[in-house]
């Protein structure tokens, strides 16, 4: 079964474009898959968790303990994690908490729900839960985090004085400038008792391996969901293993884009800036016939003013709509760009969105103008009136964004 929900209806049109860069994004989603890659990376092995890194090395080897072992999971890959780790840690698991964006049975996780991409009273009774949980920990037990994107969100206990809607208007505010995940994250930990080690800490003083799913640009651990786990001295009790990162999923795209016959690069995996200037700066690049670019990054969507009297309203949509919104006007003859989250969720239920001149050619005829939609960001409802948006569902997936041109 496709990854990608409406690949058929996306393959109407017959385009040998549209097809080949939609079987490229899915071999980025395989290679990213929670589920296929826990159970490649971590085995439990003469009573000693074995953790493989990011570079397939065997970097962690610890015992299980005489004491508890619990599991805690944050973020949008959560649930997933839970359900591996239960199936290897059988009868050496005393339970645990996975705190996602959604929620499934499992077997001795409590699985939660939260919010995202801003907290809510409901998000704070969940992180309540979680250091009830851990209460009286000692050096005989053992915490076991999975650590992914959406966690800052998700994972929120705002420090003494400082109330939760003050953390969503920061939040709110930096968002609608553009601001990029370091400058949220960095807000954010300054205001919660469990960002930026200090949920590492409460766990003290019991040993604690993190298994950590990057979403940020440059896979620092310390900004991804906030670093919970990330002490600012390092220490011996606790052990953070970068798992996964764009890079997997970038390495499989191009293997599948050069078994398609294509001259393949990935030109960077750490793509950033405004969201619409980047995309029309990808559709104008002098095409280069027959290879395949590949890109892993995060792009940032300045929101414009919120007049109401003028009768001007914010549009809905996410920065992958945005990119393939603003490419639209600029894409040359026989190119396709695609522009998606890795977690099948660009703010709004679209995944992302492909940009060819087919699909220009289609708003022309229904007259109906890229740029006026791009004036109010409102990506999301130009995509649903013409097609092109990529359909997912959530994916229990995160390591930023992926993006794909392909030149005939």
């Amino acid at each position: 079964m496709s990854i990608i929900l409406n690949k058929e209806e996306l393959l109407e049109s017959n385009s040998e474009l549209r097809g080949k860069a939609l079987d490229i994004l899915e071999a980025g989603y395989e290679a990213i898959n929670t589920e296929k890659i826990l159970k490649k990376k971590i085995s439990l092995e003469n009573d000693f968790l074995c953790v493989e890194d990011d570079s397939n090395l065997k970097t962690c080897m610890t015992p299980i303990p005489s004491g508890r072992v619990l599991f805690v999971g944050i973020g949008k890959c959560a649930l997933e994690g839970a359900k591996v780790i239960e199936d290897i840690l059988g009868e050496h698991l005393a339970g645990g908490i996975a705190l996602d964006v959604k929620g499934g049975e499992l077997k001795k996780i409590k699985s939660l729900i939260g919010t995202h991409p801003f907290p809510s009273e409901q998000n704070v009774e969940a992180t309540k839960e979680i250091l009830k949980m851990v209460e009286g920990l000692t050096e005989e037990d053992l915490v076991i985090t999975l650590i992914s994107g959406g966690g800052s969100s998700l994972f929120e206990l705002p420090v003494g004085g400082v109330s939760l809607e003050h953390i969503i208007d920061k939040t709110k505010e930096l968002t609608a400038k553009g601001a990029d995940i370091y400058e949220l994250n960095t807000m954010r930990k300054s205001l919660s008792q469990v960002k930026g080690g200090k949920f590492a800490e409460i766990c003290s003083p019991a040993q604690m391996v993190s298994l950590i799913f990057s979403d940020v640009l440059g896979n620092d651990i310390g900004m991804i969901a906030s670093g919970p786990t990330v002490l600012d001295t390092p220490s011996e009790r606790v052990r953070n293993i970068l798992v996964l990162s764009n890079h997997d999923a970038l390495l499989a795209m191009k293997n599948k884009a050069e078994s398609l016959g294509y001259d393949s690069i990935i030109e960077t995996e750490t793509l950033s800036g405004n969201a619409s200037e980047v995309g029309k700066e990808l559709a104008q690049r002098e095409p280069k016939p027959g290879t395949c670019i590949l890109f892993g990054g995060e792009t940032t969507v300045k929101l414009p003013a919120f007049a109401p009297e003028s009768g001007l309203r914010r549009g809905e949509g996410g920065r992958n709509q945005e990119m393939t919104l603003s490419a639209l006007s600029y894409i040359s003859d026989n190119s396709i760009l695609v522009c998606a989250a890795s977690d099948g969720w660009d703010n709004t239920d679209h995944a992302g969105a492909i940009c060819d001149k087919e699909l220009f050619e289609k708003a022309k005829s229904l007259n109906i103008n890229p740029e006026e939609y791009l004036e109010k960001s409102d990506s999301y409802n130009f995509f649903k009136k013409i097609g092109g948006a990529i359909y997912t569902e959530k994916l229990g997936s995160n390591v930023s964004d992926l993006y794909i041109i392909i030149y005939k």
